[in-house]
């Protein structure tokens, strides 16, 4: 038998960061939108005729073995400690080899390794029969990539990754609910350029700075996302009436607002693609995550992402293609 889980990265348009907790707790009806991209992280599933435990990670070319659940349990260390950490909470019986896979370039700010941890999540679940919930799976992801990054995680990316489709992300101290919004998809598409800019971004280390200077009272830091968080209100507002020239408006204002919550967020590099994208039809732009590298979104003229992504890859940016996905986290059993 052989257990293989896909789940798709993610593009946040607005609200980013406030939706690490407790940030969301100081903002009254904080909310984070984004949309599941077509670009995959992927877990299989391998069971073994042994107890002997395989590690893989095709796209980092890495791998690391155990002798059994006990010899990984007692490891001081790993070379994958976010599928190592999972196999320590689901621990399920007997060997395999679990092999990671991600069309995510590394360090993209498009939640890669979010998407990875809920398909192994909802793979290690089959596995085990444990017969989570997919909130509990979140809920399981979320816990173990703190482990990992050592710093606290947002909660927006692992829901597109588990859903899919276009979504605001609602934060409050009742908890976190998904809600899917009912926007065109294919008009959407038509207005936007995803480029990766072939510098890793560091996330939680850009967002713990922003993280501690608001919960140290930093009334900038706070006055920004005040602001964020209404653009993100009014942004859903926009794309659910299909007001495409103010959901142009209101990502540029996100982006400008952002930008203020600290240094790194944004690069020389990254503010030439904006100024040469917006000469070519660009309306507005966005790093994606957490700043710093990685991805950049790109907002555009209807009809002109395909003029603005051919000068954007001619400046040494990698244009990724995607398109949205209307489903999340799948999980298939195939016979061995």
């Amino acid at each position: 038998m052989r257990i293989i889980s896909r789940a798709p990265t993610r593009v946040d348009l607005a609200g980013g960061t406030v939706d690490i907790w407790p940030l969301y707790l100081f903002h009254e009806d904080a909310q984070t939108i984004n949309f599941a991209t077509t670009l995959y992280a992927s877990c299989t599933i391998e069971p073994r005729g042994d107890k002997r435990i395989r590690l893989e990670s095709s796209d980092l070319d890495l791998s690391e073995e155990f002798a059994d659940l006990n010899e990984l349990r007692k490891a001081a260390r790993y070379k994958l400690s976010l599928p190592a950490l999972l196999v320590r909470h689901f621990a399920p019986a007997g060997g395999f080899t679990l092999t990671t896979d991600s069309e995510a370039p590394a360090g993209a700010g498009i939640a890669g390794s979010s998407a990875m941890n809920i398909a192994a999540c909802n793979a290690l679940n089959a596995l085990t029969g444990a017969g989570h919930s997919k909130e509990k799976l979140i809920g399981i992801a979320k816990n173990v990539e703190a482990q990992v990054i050592r710093v606290p995680t947002g909660d927006q990316d692992y829901y597109p990754a588990t859903y899919g489709g276009v979504n605001a992300v609602r934060l409050g101290p009742g908890g976190v609910v998904r809600e899917k919004l009912a926007v065109d998809t294919e008009a959407l598409l038509r207005r936007v350029v995803l480029a990766y800019t072939r510098a890793p971004r560091q996330s939680g280390l850009n967002n713990w700075e922003v993280m501690k200077a608001h919960i140290d009272g930093d009334r900038r830091v706070i006055r920004n996302f005040n602001r964020i968080v209404e653009i993100s209100r009014l942004l859903r507002q926009a794309l659910e009436g299909h007001d495409w020239d103010e959901v142009g408006k209101l990502i540029r204002a996100e982006w400008n607002n952002r930008k203020k919550n600290a240094p790194g967020i944004t690069t020389p590099f990254i503010e030439r693609l904006v100024a040469l994208a917006a000469r070519h039809g660009g309306v507005a732009a966005k790093v994606c995550g957490a700043g710093g590298g990685g991805c950049v979104l790109f907002y555009v003229r209807d009809g002109a992402n395909a003029r603005v992504a051919r000068v954007l890859a001619a400046e040494g940016a990698r244009v990724l293609d995607t398109g949205i996905s209307p489903t999340g986290v799948t999980v298939e059993k195939q016979a061995g």
